[in-house]
């Protein structure tokens, strides 16, 4: 046992990283934004120290040698807490704060830690603490381990089985608190989307890697105040504002939180709610770092993150910020509807914005279908698809007794329609067809 320190921001930094890892260009990269993620924590460090290794220690993580580095590192500099920049089992942790007296954090906890620090809403309070007590329930016995008995034999059952038990019980009770509170504001979230999506309300989403700019940019976008730093997860809280550079244009923008490299699970599920914007846009703009030599790297670890979320085919428009630094000139590739559009501009600078506003005038025009017909009586069963779509935009009965209706839906939609099972089929590919639309070719060719 040892006395934990009361300040905990005096810091020593272990950075180890396999041997396959170590000869990758990104290792430099590395580092850095794990620094920086322990100075966004506000934390002092006072030493960093790497080790490189082909297999991974059960006991320590790293071999004994570098541990006992590692403590001498903490007694030289008399450091509070050590941050080791990956992911420990509970064991591993244990073993260490033994070993070097000091209080030992994780990525995930490091991560979990700036996340309380920022989250501002309602909503974001409660992800941040659903994740934080989903980590701590792997790490409980560690509180008491001065407690601890084995389960049999005379005299060694002790206290701490039962208090285990009961920490176990209150947390299981907060969790389930806090599910339903989560609940209650993803509906109330839910029922903003549908109206939104019912008005005909176009939904853009900014996703992208930390610190790549999103905010800045929502804030040109929209008009908007949102607080944008150049820090790491300077925006935690999901902010949706009307898209207002565009005269004339129904649409909103909504920015989320930035991703960053080995985003804990825990963070990936708790913040499914906040992410739920970026699963219903019609767009996705992926903001990215142009000047950071690492942002394929970046670019990837967002994918990843998109893939896990199941927002993988949502369409994406790649915007390259801050060209003023990194030399580019300001550029619009037009993809087709099976690949990206990417767009080069400096928002701090003002560069390439009208390129950025074509692109998504673009590829909202191209993403949905907007069609004013007659539907016949005897359509009255698409009639209820359109509606259970929430498609219908406006309707009318004329005087012969058929709607005048005006539908829009996403062209993957109309494709469906058109090639269903059922008597409307036909009817949907000869609609399609009078506005220039082939059913018989896929939406790439479109």
């Amino acid at each position: 046992m040892f006395d934990r320190s009361e300040r905990g921001d005096r810091a020593v930094l272990l950075c180890p990283t396999p041997m396959q890892r170590s000869q990758h260009a990104e290792q430099p990269d590395r580092i850095m934004e794990f620094r920086e993620l322990v100075t966004t924590a506000g934390a002092e460090i006072l030493d960093l120290i790497t080790s490189t290794r082909q297999t991974i220690d059960a006991k320590y993580y790293i071999g004994s040698g570098k541990a006992e580095e590692l403590a001498e590192s903490v007694k030289i500099h008399e450091a509070d807490v050590v941050i080791v920049d990956a992911a420990l089992s509970p064991v591993q942790e244990r073993n260490l704060e033994a070993l070097v007296k000091a209080r030992v954090l994780d990525r995930r906890t490091l991560i979990l830690d700036i996340f309380s620090q920022r989250a501002r809403s309602y909503e974001g309070q409660l992800q941040v603490e659903l994740a934080q007590l989903k980590h701590m329930a792997t790490r409980l016995v560690r509180g008491w381990t001065h407690l601890e008995r084995q389960k049999g034999g005379i005299g060694m059952r002790g206290p701490g089985e039962t208090q285990l038990e009961t920490d176990r019980r209150l947390l299981n009770v907060r969790v389930k608190s806090l599910n339903a509170k989560l609940d209650k504001v993803m509906r109330q979230r839910e029922q903003g989307r549908k109206q939104r999506k019912k008005s005909g309300t176009k939904m853009l989403a900014l996703v992208g890697y930390t610190n790549a700019g999103k905010s800045t940019l929502f804030n040109l976008l929209t008009d908007a105040n949102v607080y944008a730093e150049d820090q790491l997860f300077a925006t935690l809280d999901p902010t949706v504002r009307q898209l207002t550079v565009i005269p004339g244009s129904h649409a909103v923008i909504s920015d989320t939180v930035g991703f960053v490299r080995d985003l804990p699970h825990e963070l990936v599920a708790a913040f499914r709610a906040t992410l739920q914007e970026a699963l219903d846009a019609d767009v996705l703009l992926h903001v990215i770092d142009d000047s950071n030599p690492e942002h394929r790297d970046h670019m990837a670890e967002v994918y990843k993150v998109l893939g896990e979320l199941e927002i993988d085919d949502v369409p994406v428009i790649e915007i390259y910020n801050k060209i003023d630094l990194s030399g580019a000139k300001p550029m619009l590739q037009l993809g087709t509807e099976g690949s990206k559009d990417k767009v080069w501009i400096s928002v701090h600078e003002k560069l390439g914005i009208d390129l950025l506003l074509k692109a998504i005038e673009e590829r909202l025009h191209r993403t949905h279908l907007t069609i004013e017909f007659v539907l016949p009586m005897n359509q009255a069963r698409l009639r209820a698809q359109f509606y259970q779509l929430e498609a219908v935009r406006n309707e009318q009965i004329d005087a012969s007794g058929e709607w005048q209706i005006e539908v829009e839906l996403p062209l993957e939609k109309w494709l469906q329609l058109a090639k269903s099972n059922d008597s409307s089929a036909a009817f949907v590919s000869a609609l399609l067809a009078e506005h220039g639309v082939n059913t018989t070719n896929n939406p790439q060719d479109w």
